[in-house]
């Protein structure tokens, strides 16, 4: 699967990872459980590095940078009680205001 419709998969494993019976070394699960605003770090983090690999890096690096920050995105919107679909919504009501 190599498209956008994987991360309808990746949120699904998000929801997993965050049930009650989710295994202990579960990352997700580990970092949901430092709470949300641990999550916005992370998401911060992930940002400074995808822009400086954009800036200076080649086209892997810029790729798997931009992975970590979708990743860590799906996780802070899940904690929110978002989804992918509520941000979809969001740019498809700017873009009909144009």
């Amino acid at each position: 699967m190599s498209d956008t419709a994987f991360l309808e998969t990746l949120q699904r494993v998000i929801d997993e990872r965050l049930a009650a019976d989710a295994p202990a070394e579960s990352y997700t699960a580990r970092l949901a459980r430092e709470g949300v605003v641990k999550v916005a770090q992370k998401l911060g983090e992930e940002g400074v590095e995808l822009a400086l690999a954009a800036a200076a890096q080649d086209r892997e690096r810029v790729a798997a940078e931009a992975a970590d920050l979708v990743y860590h995105l799906l996780l802070l919107l899940r904690l929110r009680d978002l989804r992918l679909e509520d941000v979809v919504a969001e740019l498809e009501r700017r873009h009909a205001g144009r």
